[in-house]
């Protein structure tokens, strides 16, 4: 990675309180195994840290270490609590709220007309207001983000773009796009390692695994050699590339003659092809066939006249008579 962006994340990472980490609509696999490889380095050097999508993950990517911990708000620890419910003008008289046993109680008192909504109109959410650095990941345009942000928050965050997209809009202060990046797990690994973070068996994994999705295994020809050197680390590190599917070993039929060395070595002895034995009963049976068959053959030949017997025959009689 060039040193003045690394410098620049290193700065950002230093001065920041709270850090959300970000992915588009419907991430891929090598997106979102980066994006949680960060997170799970933040939390590690104990920052601070949020990750959100605007959509559910899919079955895809559920195998991904952390992404139980993927909201599709970008609040969680991170923001305040917004308590919200409908409202029409005149209906609420006032709002105020006691303490009862370790419990908050926001009380609404309703005005003349009384509330048009009930509890199952209420609506809890998690704000974003304290975040104060933004990690976008493998997102092209921040119109992917969705929700997630508004434009006002955009204006008081520090946003670090990291992508390897060709339509990279290049928003952000800190801009880490290339096209030369086969991945963008293998973006975020070469970062993480020019920080100087512990990568666990975890965080191996992921990256690792989003460097295979992004890579098609290898065998994507635009495969970077940064892949594969962030790759080889990752394994160092614990991580295992998923075991592919192995053709079955062909079965040896043995020839009708097959030949081995003698004990000279300088000619071969043919070893003859196993007998196959013969069921008892079906030989017996073959045997009987047989011998009828030779005895149809003999009485056939005995009944048979002599070859002279229609022929003339002269009678001789005796010279003394």
């Amino acid at each position: 990675m060039e040193k003045p962006a690394l410098q620049k994340i290193k700065d950002a990472l230093a001065r920041a309180t709270t850090i959300g980490i970000v992915v588009g609509q419907n991430p891929s696999l090598d997106q979102m195994a980066g994006a949680l490889s960060l997170f799970l380095s933040l939390k590690q050097v104990n920052k601070k840290a949020v990750i959100a999508s605007p959509t559910n993950p899919i079955v895809e990517i559920s195998s991904l270490v952390g992404i139980d911990k993927v909201q599709t708000k970008l609040g969680g620890d991170a923001g305040d609590l917004v308590v919200s419910f409908p409202y029409v003008e005149g209906e609420i008289e006032k709002v105020s709220y006691t303490l009862e046993s370790g419990f908050l109680n926001i009380i609404v008192k309703a005005g003349e007309n009384g509330l048009n909504f009930n509890e199952k109109d209420v609506r809890y959410v998690r704000g974003s207001g304290s975040i104060d650095l933004l990690f976008v990941i493998g997102t092209p345009h921040l119109s992917e983000l969705g929700d997630l942000v508004n434009g006002d928050q955009l204006k008081n965050l520090q946003i670090v773009n990291i992508d390897n997209n060709a339509e990279n809009q290049g928003f952000g202060d800190i801009v880490v796009v290339s096209q030369r990046a086969s991945s963008v797990s293998e973006q975020v690994g070469d970062i993480i390692l020019d920080l100087g973070f512990a990568i666990d068996k975890d965080v191996a994994q992921n990256l690792l695994d989003g460097i295979m999705s992004g890579t098609q295994n290898f065998q994507d020809p635009r495969t970077s050699a940064l892949a594969f050197e962030v790759a080889g680390i990752m394994m160092q590190k614990g991580a295992v590339r998923a075991q592919e599917q192995q053709a079955p070993a062909p079965r040896f039929v043995p020839s009708q003659q097959e030949f081995k060395p003698s004990q000279s070595g300088q000619s071969f002895t043919p070893i003859q092809p196993p007998v196959q034995r013969q069921d008892p009963v079906i030989q017996r049976i073959q045997d009987d066939l047989l011998t009828q068959q030779d005895t149809s053959e003999k009485q056939a030949d005995d009944d048979q006249a002599p070859v002279d017997w229609l022929s003339p025959k002269v009678y001789k009689g005796s010279s003394n008579v």
